[in-house]
Parts: C-alpha cells; sequence; structure tokens
C-alpha cells in the first residue's frame, strides 16, 4: 500500500479503530443513497432540538449598548426576505434557548426559535417561530456563541455522573449510531424532527447527476479556486504611510509599475504602513515587495525578513491565513540595514476574501452563479442550500477515513466511485495524492537519451499516410524505436521528481536546434498531433485512434473526440501511450488527447454509463435505440421490416455479428431489448482491450491510490492541461519585462488577442511555449534582433517559453502579423546560426 498507513491517520485524527470502521460503513450506506437518489441516513441529517447561545457582546460597541441584550426576531431568515417580529432582552449573564436549526444567508448566520421558547418573552408570545441572527457577515456586533448553562450541566451532573458527555452535534450521533461499543452508551440529545426531516427530503425531480454538479459548484467557488493575484483594489479602503503622505506617494504601493516606489523619511522606528480594510475583507496572503527590512506585523510580532540584494526588490510574506476580519493592517519598520534610516516599498500585494465567500450560505446560490450549471439553475436557493450543507457533511466524514480506502480492493470500486465527485472538496486527497507520487518517484536518469528525429518526412507521412503503413517515419515511431534501441539500453520509467522537465533530447534532422527543452515539448506536442489530430480535414497518420461517430454528427458537442480502434493489437504501443499519460501527469507536460469521457472513465476505474458516456462517442446510435425500445410494434415494422439484423458497426467501421450467424437472423419486434443489450455491450467494449493496455502502462507510472483519488476530470486535466483558453485565463500566465508603462505594443497585443478564437489562443500558445494547454508561463520581451524595425513577423524561443513583440502601427496589423505567425512559423529554427 503505498500512502500514509492507518496508525499515522489515526493519530493524526484521533479516531478510535470502532470510530473509524462505523464511519467506513455509514459512508458507504450515504453513498449508496447519493447513488440511488434516496433520503439519506437520519445521522447525517441530525439537528439538535435545543441549543443554548451566550451573548458575546461587541468591544467596540458603546456602553450604554454593552450594558443591554437586545436582539432581533425576525419571522425569517433575513431581512431581506422576511419582516422583524418583535425585539427580546435577554438578562445580563443569561442564555438564549433556540433550537438547533441554522441557516446562512448573505447576511450571517441565523438560529430558530420554536413556538414553545419564544413563549418565555412577552414580545413574542403567539409567534409559530422565530429567526435571530447569531452572527453578522463584515459588521462586527454581538455574536451569539452555543453553550451549555451552567444550570444544565449541574443537573445533568447530579442525575447521570460528572462524566456524563451527551452527544450534541451529528459526527457524535454517527459514531455513536454505527460504531459498536462496550459499556453504556452516551445519551443522544433529542433532534428537532422538523429540521432534520428537511434536510432528509429529496427534491423532486433530484438525481445522483444533481449532487454531482452541486459538488462540482461548491469546488469552483471554493477558496482555492475564488483565488485571485491581488485583491488591493477590491478589498483596501485607503492606505495610509508615516512620510510622504502629501506626494501621493501611498499611491506607488498599489500602481503595479515596476518604476514607482514609496520611500520613509524620518528618524528609524517611526516607519509604517497603515491598510484600512473594507468591511468583511479577510486577507489570506499579505506580500511586500522591498529592497531593505526587517518588518514587523501587529500586535508587536517582529519578523526578521532581510532581503538579499540592494538594489533589486524582493517579494516578502508578512501575513497569512487570518480567519477573521481585521479592520486596521498596519506594517512598522523596526530598524534598516548598515544602520540606515529609511526603507523603499515598490509595493503591497494582497490575496484575501469577502467572509461569506469562504463560509456555505444561501446567498452563494445567485443565478447569475448558476447559469454554468444547467441542473441547479432551477432548484431555489434554500433547497440548493440544504444539500450542500449535507454534502459538507459527507466530505468531511470521508476525509477523516480516507487514507483506510486508499488504495481500493476490486469489489470495492463500484461503491467507492459514487464519492468520487465530492473527492473534489477534500484538501486531505490532495496531501494524499501529493505524497503518494512523491513517495514512488525514481532518481533521475544521469543522461538523457538522443533521438534523432527526421520531422519532415514525419511531415510526408502526415499528408498521405496511406504511402506508409508501418508509419515507420511518424515521429511517434521514431521516438519509440529510439528509446527502444540498444543505444538506450536503460528503459525509461516516467516516475521521475516533479522537478525533472525533460525526458529525452531531440537532435531534429535538417533543421537548427539546440534542445534545451523545447525541442523535447514540440516532440510530445507532435506526438500529440499524430495520435489524435486536432483538425477534422486531415488523415489521422497513426493506427492507434480512431475518430468517433460524433465528429460527423453536426448536432453533437463531442465532435473532436477519438477512441482506441478495436482492429488495433499493437499492445506494447498502446502501454508506451499509458506511460506517456503517467508520465504528463507526474509532471508539468502535457500530452493532449482528445479522448470522450467513455475512455477517460475506464482509465481512471470508474463506471460508464450508456446513455451518458457512449453518447460522447455516438449519439446518434443512442437515441436510436431509444426510439427502438419505445417504439410500437407497427411503427417498428415500418422503420425496419426484417432489414434489421443481429449486427453492429463498431468505431473502425467494421461491421460484427452480435450471435452466430448475426448477418443472417432478423430482429424480431419481442427480441428488439435483447437486441438492445448485446448492441449496446458490443460497442460499450469494442475498445476493451486497448483501454486495459494503456491503464496498464499508466500504472506503471502512476500508483494506483492516484487514480483511486482522481476523478477522470481531473485526469484529463493533470495530462492534457486545461481544453478551453482565454484571454483572460492567459492574461494569468503572462508577465512583460522591460516594457516601458504604457506601452502601445502591450495595448496592441491585447486587442489583437481579443479577436482570437479558443484555437488562435492554442495556436499562439504553442508557437510561444511548444504546448498548446494552460498553464504555462510566457515571458514577453520587446524586440530584440531588430528593434528599429516595424510591422514585422513576432519572434519565440519555446526552450525558456519567450515571446519576442515587435513594434506595430496599429492593433490590426498586430493581429493580422500575429495569427500568421502562430499558424504558418511553427519550425524553431532560431536558436542557432546555420
Amino acid at each position: 500500500k503505498e500512502g500514509p498507513g492507518p496508525s499515522c491517520a489515526m493519530k493524526a485524527c484521533g479516531e478510535a479503530p470502532h470510530q473509524v470502521l462505523g464511519r467506513l460503513r455509514f459512508l458507504l450506506q450515504c453513498s449508496e443513497c447519493f447513488r440511488r437518489a434516496r433520503a439519506l441516513p437520519a445521522a447525517l441529517c441530525y439537528v439538535p432540538r435545543e441549543v443554548q447561545y451566550k451573548i458575546c457582546k461587541d468591544p467596540s460597541a458603546p456602553a450604554a449598548a454593552a450594558a443591554r441584550s437586545l436582539l432581533s426576531v425576525w419571522d425569517s431568515p433575513g431581512p431581506a426576505r422576511g419582516g422583524r417580529a418583535a425585539m427580546i432582552e435577554v438578562r445580563k449573564g443569561g442564555c438564549l434557548r433556540a433550537s438547533g436549526e441554522e441557516y446562512c444567508n448573505s447576511a450571517g448566520l441565523w438560529v430558530k426559535l420554536s413556538k414553545e421558547q419564544l413563549e418565555e418573552y412577552a414580545s413574542t408570545r403567539g409567534l409559530a417561530e422565530g429567526w435571530v441572527l447569531a452572527q453578522r457577515f463584515g459588521e462586527g456586533g454581538d455574536k451569539l456563541v452555543p453553550v451549555d448553562s451552567v444550570e444544565r450541566i449541574q443537573c445533568q451532573h447530579q442525575t447521570l455522573g460528572v462524566d456524563y458527555r451527551p452527544a450534541v452535534s451529528w459526527e457524535q450521533v454517527v459514531d455513536l449510531t454505527y460504531s459498536i461499543r462496550l459499556g453504556e452508551m452516551p445519551r443522544l440529545i433529542e433532534q428537532d424532527e422538523a429540521a432534520v426531516q428537511k434536510f432528509r427530503s429529496v427534491p423532486p425531480g433530484w438525481t445522483y447527476e444533481h449532487d454531482m454538479e452541486l459538488g462540482r459548484f461548491l469546488y469552483d467557488h471554493s477558496e482555492k479556486k475564488l483565488q485571485s493575484a491581488d485583491c488591493v483594489k477590491e478589498h483596501i479602503n485607503s492606505i495610509e504611510v508615516s512620510s510622504h503622505a502629501e506626494d501621493c506617494a501611498a499611491a506607488h504601493l498599489t500602481d503595479n509599475l515596476t518604476h514607482t516606489f514609496w520611500e520613509s523619511n524620518g528618524p528609524p522606528g517611526q516607519h509604517w504602513v497603515r491598510l484600512n480594510m473594507k468591511k468583511g475583507a479577510i486577507v489570506k496572503v499579505a506580500c511586500a515587495s522591498l529592497a531593505t527590512s526587517p518588518l514587523s506585523v501587529p500586535h508587536g510580532s517582529a519578523i526578521s525578513l532581510h532581503a538579499m540584494c540592494r538594489n533589486s526588490y524582493q517579494n516578502i510574506c508578512i501575513l497569512r491565513d487570518m480567519k477573521t476580519h481585521v479592520p486596521v493592517l498596519e506594517i512598522r519598520f523596526l530598524e534598516c540595514r548598515a544602520q540606515g534610516y529609511n526603507v523603499r516599498l515598490q509595493g503591497i500585494k494582497i490575496v484575501s476574501f469577502w467572509e461569506w465567500d469562504l463560509i456555505l450560505n444561501a446567498g452563494m446560490f445567485q443565478p447569475a452563479r448558476l447559469v454554468r450549471y444547467p441542473l441547479l439553475e432551477r432548484v431555489e436557493a434554500d433547497v440548493l442550500y440544504r444539500r450542500a450543507v449535507l454534502i459538507q457533511r459527507f466530505v468531511q466524514l470521508l476525509e477523516s477515513v480516507l487514507c483506510y480506502l486508499i488504495p481500493l480492493s476490486e469489489d470495492s470500486i463500484g461503491t467507492f466511485n459514487s464519492m468520487k465527485p465530492f473527492l473534489l472538496l477534500s484538501k486531505q486527497s490532495e496531501a494524499l495524492i501529493a505524497h503518494c507520487l512523491q513517495s514512488s518517484e525514481s532518481s533521475a536518469p544521469d543522461c538523457l537519451p538522443k533521438l534523432y528525429i527526421n520531422r519532415l518526412l514525419a511531415r510526408e507521412h502526415r499528408a498521405n499516410p496511406a504511402l506508409d503503413p508501418s508509419c515507420r517515419n511518424a515521429v511517434f515511431t521514431q521516438l519509440y524505436e529510439g528509446l527502444s534501441s540498444s543505444k538506450n539500453n536503460q528503459p525509461l520509467d516516467y516516475r521521475w521528481p516533479l522537478t525533472y522537465s525533460q525526458w529525452w533530447e531531440c537532435d531534429f534532422v535538417t533543421e537548427g536546434v539546440i534542445d534545451s527543452g523545447g525541442g523535447f515539448r514540440d516532440s510530445l506536442t507532435d506526438v500529440s498531433e499524430e495520435l489524435c489530430p486536432s483538425s477534422s480535414d486531415v488523415p489521422v497518420p497513426l493506427p492507434f485512434f480512431v475518430r468517433t461517430s460524433n465528429q460527423a454528427n453536426s448536432s453533437s458537442d463531442t465532435r473532436d473526440r477519438y477512441v482506441p480502434n478495436p482492429s488495433c493489437k499493437d499492445f506494447p504501443k498502446y502501454e508506451w501511450i499509458g506511460q506517456l499519460m503517467g508520465a504528463a501527469l507526474r509532471s508539468k507536460e502535457f500530452l493532449i488527447l482528445s479522448l470522450p469521457a467513455l475512455v477517460w472513465k475506464q482509465l481512471a476505474g470508474e463506471e460508464v454509463s450508456w446513455s451518458r458516456d457512449f453518447a460522447t462517442v455516438d449519439s446518434e446510435l443512442v437515441k436510436l435505440l431509444e426510439v427502438l425500445e419505445r417504439v410500437d410494434k407497427e411503427g417498428f415494422e415500418f422503420m425496419f421490416g426484417r432489414e434489421l439484423t443481429y449486427t453492429t458497426v463498431l468505431s473502425d467501421q467494421r461491421v460484427v455479428e452480435l450471435i452466430p450467424n448475426g448477418s443472417n437472423t432478423a430482429v424480431r419486434y419481442e427480441d428488439r431489448r435483447e437486441f438492445i443489450r448485446l448492441v449496446q455491450k458490443a460497442r460499450l467494449e469494442e475498445s476493451k482491450e486497448q483501454i486495459a493496455a494503456i491503464r496498464a502502462g499508466l500504472l506503471r507510472v502512476v500508483p494506483q491510490p492516484v487514480l483511486d483519488l482522481l476523478t477522470w476530470q481531473q485526469i484529463e486535466r493533470r495530462i492534457c492541461g486545461d481544453p478551453e483558453i482565454t484571454v483572460a485565463e492567459l492574461r494569468k500566465f503572462i508577465k512583460f519585462e522591460d516594457f516601458p508603462p504604457d506601452d502601445t505594443r502591450i495595448k496592441y497585443f491585447f486587442e489583437a488577442l481579443n479577436n482570437f478564437t479558443s484555437e488562435d489562443l492554442s495556436h499562439f500558445l504553442k508557437f510561444a511555449t511548444g504546448r498548446s494547454r494552460l498553464p504555462v508561463q510566457i515571458n514577453i520581451y520587446p524586440e530584440r534582433s531588430n528593434s528599429e524595425a516595424w510591422d514585422v513577423m513576432p519572434q519565440s524561443s519555446t526552450c525558456s517559453c519567450s515571446f519576442f513583440l515587435p513594434n506595430y502601427s496599429t492593433a490590426k496589423i498586430c493581429e493580422e502579423m500575429l495569427r500568421y505567425a502562430v499558424y504558418n512559423c511553427m519550425s524553431i529554427d532560431t536558436d542557432k546560426d546555420e
């Protein structure tokens, strides 16, 4: 077993063996409920009937307000949704009795008061229910904190003993319900039946696909995905400085310019920068770019941070992972190096979030955010919120026992697959994946295999594959045979560390290339293009994959996919393809294979569905069989007569018989369902052997637990990169070097890219980096070889991922030259002179 062992996890999580086994049983039951869209177990939906809350006063409130504890009671979790029903006062030192039902929206966290609990206050008698704001987002104020009252604790100890600990949380209820233990069990606090029923009820029309889409929504709106590069302008109200305030020098700290700065002025120890934060902003990372240090952060916690170079700026992290909103952050400069007096600060960058974005709440489910999630669009926000709470609870338990589930046994794969979509939300899974990959690394080779590749012959073969049935001139074959030759007698295992970025060195015959990485990446791109051509107008130069039927179907949204060729039995090469895929998964390189979900799911060990997954291969056949199943006898005879036989056409266009002598046996109306079953089986398993060979090669490089922890979409993204490229995404990976501020070249460059399609952008990426997908860093410099020339072709160096931008007269000319270059100037022949 690769990965952390049970003892390690038990120490980390503190669970006893009976708790672990109980949680495993519970998770299996939950996963089956998710899968079949049934009511989830009551333990997952547990809500206590009563909770006592203590009021924690806001220390910044006026004295008069601090003396009294007045709470507004609303008839629903408002105020936007309902009207204020009454005001109640809680006596000093007392507690507020409320139900355990909570509701979180963009205003904050609300707790519910039942009719019985409202009877304690004269102003709320007669109300059926009431809601009190326990914690307001972004505005401070009093907070309600759940506690046990002194009277209740004393009563419990008198009647049940001093060791009595009632189960008051849903986690405790799960452990008590599903774990077998000796001795007297703690008693369960009575549950709120109405609240539990709200959780347990399955929304009308709800399916497992809805839960998967909701899990994807929660992942896309998690802290990890919401994180942006710099939030200064969004989350900071103003910046104050200790000196030069009248010169507007503080503005230089946020202008993102490399030639501006703020410099202190005055005696040492008196320099500071103060950030006035907007209400509700929580800082996760704060960095300062400075030429001298050390610094201190609030509350007198000083950190000694020394810049290594006086003539350049260094980014230094001064704050990380704050949990709550702080209205003012002050950076103090305690002393300067070499007995200096002043400090120069080039800029301040922060990564921060709104408080309400970090906490699951119903306000997240706004119609504008649900546009990308069609299954969720018409579902009420309250329903989505309650379902999301249950998914969050499920993931919390899953994380506590995840290391006991991996790697999977053969008989548990089907059950675990229904948990896989929720692994996106697990923080533990990423750590386990990293551990499994790192622990299975091998040492990098002492020297790179050197391969001689003739791309001229490969291009000729690609233009007319029929002239070379053996495909010996393809780049794929040249690489395979070069690595298998006696000169490279030590086989590559592809399990190298992440930092090992070049697997072989290419010497391109007749091309002037010094391969420092760019030539190697070009060879991977060539292999990708030979296996699965990006254009539908060219022949497929290798026999390993064939185009799906959807490529000829204009109504399909998966028209660019390929499947393993059922006729090709060259399994060693399929296994090598799997090894290359594994190497890409482990590294920062990409092998772009346009495969449908049907193939990726089988590589990931997930179950496949005919209606959902095979539709990505041949949607017309899926629809035809649906019609065949529903048609009446008269319609069947009219549509097919006796022409429908027990045969089907595979993806390689071969006609195969489904039963002995099937081509001569007509399908009767009464037997149509058996015919449908046989067609589905034949088509779903047509590439079974080829996929098994690819998976075998993949598992030689990637440990089984990693595939167990990744969904098929994650595996595809790690191997192939992100398929869609937008200018907004591309900008995140572009860095401009040595350009003066407000340079028109940068302006024209982005105006040109804004008119590019996703395919254009993919070609640009390949021109600049040798890769066709993100993420990859692109460094853009001014044209150096002919800096005075205008309206000339741009140049690039794929080895260093550098792009050289010339001067252009207009944005239109820039667009035309750039588009011509990325489509027509793909040979890298400028790395060395002839």
